[in-house]
């Protein structure tokens, strides 16, 4: 899958900007992932790609507890897109693949 690896993530919300890593991967062909940010780790729910447009469900407890939606497009090793809690408005969401260095394996 396309998709699949580790993405750093910059959410543009009202209070600032939220840095987290999502990872995602296949397990018997069943696209799933995993959140990690503000030193804590989430499973990502509801996890779908369809095309080049990635959606998922997580929720969250910092800064503060909410149930978010995203939606991204991914182009090759970039994606965009928004997160939504609930009734506030959307925030922006950019990510970029991380890549393995060269001869590091890392």
């Amino acid at each position: 899958m396309p998709v699949e690896g580790n993405w750093d993530l910059s959410i543009s919300t009202p209070i600032g900007k939220i840095k987290a890593v999502a990872e995602f991967r296949s397990e018997d062909g069943v696209l799933v992932g995993t959140a990690h940010g503000a030193g804590v780790e989430v499973p990502l729910s509801d996890v779908v790609l369809d095309g080049d447009r990635l959606t998922w469900k997580q929720a969250i407890t910092k800064p503060m507890r909410l149930n978010l939606a995203f939606a991204v497009t991914i182009d090759g090793d970039t994606l965009t897109g928004t997160s939504k809690a609930g009734r506030l408005p959307a925030s922006k969401v950019t990510g970029e693949r991380r890549t393995l260095h060269a001869g590091t394996g890392r």
